[in-house]
This record gives structure tokens, C-alpha cells and sequence, in this order.
């Protein structure tokens, strides 16, 4: 199913708390001493990611399904860009908007609390959603359209970090990442299942 979001986040925009302008993230950093970009990794650890996926499995009164929001933080080295994934903050029962055309839409209360978080806590936010059983997740056009209204918000508010959206299987996870607010997105090199065994899907 696809999902969607709030068109105007911006409109929560002036009840944030002020930002801290600079940003912690080097432009230089996701690249190589060649200029080359790094391969960029997503790391979770199983006990999170099993987390993730019962929250969205569960039923909402009226949205054909839920989404949330992964923080992580952000480490180079050795021609990789770690993304590590701290926390999950699924949105709130209440936060969902009534729309039968899309599988979720999460109003602006949910969109600020995701851009409160990443501005005070200082971490990148990942917007996530499974779609169930299908073995190799992908984006929906409707998901990639969303994205490119939302992604870029977080870098208004929080340029420190880069930013992005998961999409999960019930056995898989796939990924976009944008790594300035004026940059297109990257497609997630490799997404890890810290665990025992590690899993980890490659897309390049």
C-alpha cells in the first residue's frame, strides 16, 4: 500500500524552537580523498528493527496501515558513510489523517514532532513503512513523490545530518537517503540487520 503524508509541513514550521544553525555534518565527509562518494551503509540492530515492524503491523482504528521515524546518527570511515539507526518514534493514533485514497496520511502534528526531534536531539530521521509480505520492497510512486515534498524540510531545520525514508519487508529493507537539503537523493548502498546471523541487502 502506499503512503502518504501532510503536503504542508512547513505550516508547523514557526512552532518549532529555534534551530541551531550550523551544520555538524562535513560536506566533504561522504566523500573519498578522490572526491568519489562513499558507499553509504544503514545499520540496525535486530531487536530494533523487530520493533519497528510489530508497531507497523499494528491495526489502526481508521489507516489501512502506520508509519514512524528512525533516528540515527552518522559515522566515516574507511570509504563508508555508517547511517545507525538509534530510536524509533512511530506517530501517534491520533496524529493520522482520514484519507481512503492512501494507505496512511499523518498530519502536521506528526510531521513537527519529527522535525522537533531532529532539530533538538540532533539526529538524521528516517520516515518508515513496511509493505508486508513482498520480498524485495521498493518505493511506490506515491511514496517517492511524498518524499521529495517532506526529505528536504528536515534540512531547514536540522542541516547537520543527512536525512531520508525506509520502506521494509516482513524479510528486507530498501532505503533513500539525501545528504543535503540541495542534493538529490542516493539510493542506500547496503541496509544491515545487526544480529545473529547478519543479514544485509545490497543495492549496488
Amino acid at each position: 500500500m502506499d503512503t502518504t503524508h501532510c503536503p504542508r509541513p512547513n505550516v508547523v514550521g514557526s512552532l518549532l524552537e529555534q534551530r541551531c544553525s550550523e551544520s555538524a555534518l562535513d560536506q566533504y565527509a561522504v566523500c573519498t580523498p578522490e572526491g568519489t562518494v562513499m558507499s553509504i551503509q544503514f545499520k540496525i540492530t535486530y531487536h530494533l528493527l523487530k520493533t519497528i515492524r510489530e508497531d507497523l503491523e499494528r491495526r489502526h482504528p481508521f489507516a489501512f496501515e502506520r508509519v514512524g521515524f528512525i533516528t540515527a546518527g552518522v559515522s566515516a570511515a574507511d570509504g563508508n558513510l555508517w547511517v545507525l539507526a538509534r530510536d524509533y518514534r512511530p506517530v501517534n493514533d491520533g496524529d493520522y489523517l482520514r484519507d481512503k485514497s492512501v494507505g496512511a496520511m499523518i498530519g502536521p502534528e506528526a510531521i513537527r514532532k519529527a522535525l522537533q526531534c531532529a532539530m533538538s536531539e540532533r539526529v538524521s530521521m528516517f520516515h518508515v513503512h513496511s509493505h508486508g509480505p513482498c520480498r524485495t520492497p521498493r518505493f511506490s510512486g506515491i511514496d517517492l513523490r511524498e518524499q521529495a515534498k517532506f526529505v528536504p524540510n528536515f534540512f531547514q531545520i536540522a542541516p547537520q545530518c543527512p536525512h531520508g525514508a525506509l520502506v521494509l519487508s516482513d524479510t528486507s529493507a530498501y532505503g533513500h537517503i539525501w545528504l543535503a537539503g540541495d542534493k538529490s537523493l542516493t539510493v542506500i548502498d547496503r541496509c544491515v540487520e545487526v544480529g545473529a546471523p547478519i543479514k544485509i541487502w545490497r543495492y549496488s
